[in-house]
């Protein structure tokens, strides 16, 4: 029987026991941008992206414009109108080829869309994305959030860091998140970039080079964990919806299915061990700020 699925997929699947379950919802993934998500999409001021750099890491990145700055000339295109910051770690990948994931979120709404596919270069020197697979997840773990343009105090110039290890100062910022992004990759089926929500201490920092965070009941597809279970490497962002700063956590995510390692993790069914090797801080990365509304009514409690 064809299936939308490849063998890590399939594999995550399968051990969770919800096989049937995937092959239900595996329609849900086009091979183009449907109709009523373009509307979507023309309207979103942010994304997230993610692919691998040139040294092989997996990052997930903020990319931010007026809406309309992602638009659909067709359905087997989305133009990018807007660029990476300066010093990003995937702004030396952004060119013609590169695989790419992308995430589009609307928090006050709850909608999500993911897009995957590759790069490709127009003719105005901007990019667009040659979509290979486009698909809408659920509203769960999303904490509701309205944005809003920063004003001039808030056109400060980007500042850059990096290292090998989580500050404390870092830690301390991802201890109280009730959000992040992943990117993964697969080595034929490409790269991809999903949500990640919950209370505020979710993830859990065991030390600088160690985040524990859980996988909660989801749409039974698996092309996260599926994806780690084919490549381990993986990429975190933690946004700071007040300030516009962009934490990117680069490593490797293993998954743990032990009873022991769920422990202290209310809701998990899961949980993925992630493990740092490179950090990048990006001061002033956006200048959206976001108000938070409330929390998801699915968060574990």
């Amino acid at each position: 029987m064809a299936t939308q699925f490849h063998e890590g997929e399939i594999a995550v699947q399968t051990q969770a026991g919800v096989r049937s379950a995937a092959e239900r919802v595996g329609p849900s993934i086009h091979p183009e941008i449907p109709a009523a998500a373009q509307e979507f999409l023309l309207r979103q001021p942010m994304a997230i992206v993610g692919a691998q750099d040139s040294a092989g890491r997996v990052w997930a990145s903020l990319i931010t414009g007026n809406p309309g700055f992602l638009h659909v000339p067709d359905g087997h295109t989305v133009a990018i109108g807007a660029h990476l910051t300066a010093g990003d770690p995937l702004e030396e990948v952004w060119r013609d080829g590169t695989a790419l994931g992308l995430l589009a979120i609307e928090p006050a709404t709850r909608r999500r869309m993911r897009v995957n596919g590759r790069l490709t270069q127009q003719r105005s020197g901007n990019f667009a994305i040659d979509v290979h697979e486009a698909y809408a997840n659920c509203p769960k773990y999303i904490q509701s959030r309205t944005w809003e343009q920063g004003g001039d105090a808030d056109r400060s110039a980007p500042h850059v860091s990096r290292g090998a290890e989580l500050t404390e100062a870092q830690q301390e910022r991802i201890i109280k998140s009730d959000t992040f992004f992943i990117a993964t990759r697969h080595p034929v089926a490409g790269a991809d970039a999903s949500h990640r929500g919950g209370a505020p201490g979710f993830v859990q920092v065991r030390d600088a080079n160690t985040l524990l965070f859980p996988d909660y009941a989801g749409n039974n597809m698996f092309n996260t964990l599926g994806n780690l279970a084919v490549d381990p490497r993986a990429g975190l962002l933690f946004v700071d919806f007040d300030s516009g700063d962009a934490l990117q956590i680069t490593g490797e995510g293993h998954v743990l299915w032990d009873e022991e390692s769920r422990r202290g993790l209310t809701g998990a069914q899961r949980v993925v061990e992630f493990r740092i090797s490179g950090v990048v801080q990006i001061d002033h990365a956006a200048r959206l700020r976001w108000r938070f509304v409330e929390a998801s009514p699915f968060n574990p409690k």
